[in-house]
């Protein structure tokens, strides 16, 4: 499980330095970066919170 946390944590951090390009620098390419890295991190939510629960019981 700590292997992925820490990959969703690299994809926040992924997300967050495109976001904040796309916004400030109006850097398109980096919006689509940004939106392909919240799609990951939807992903790996869903799969942490599986594993997770899984964990609990």
């Amino acid at each position: 499980m700590n292997e992925l946390v820490n990959k969703i944590n690299a994809t926040i951090e992924t997300f967050k330095a495109n976001a904040e390009a796309q916004i400030v620098k109006g850097n398109k390419a980096a919006g689509a970066r940004a939106r392909k890295a919240a799609l990951d991190l939807m992903k790996d939510l869903k799969e942490f919170r599986k594993a997770s629960v899984e964990a609990s019981k």
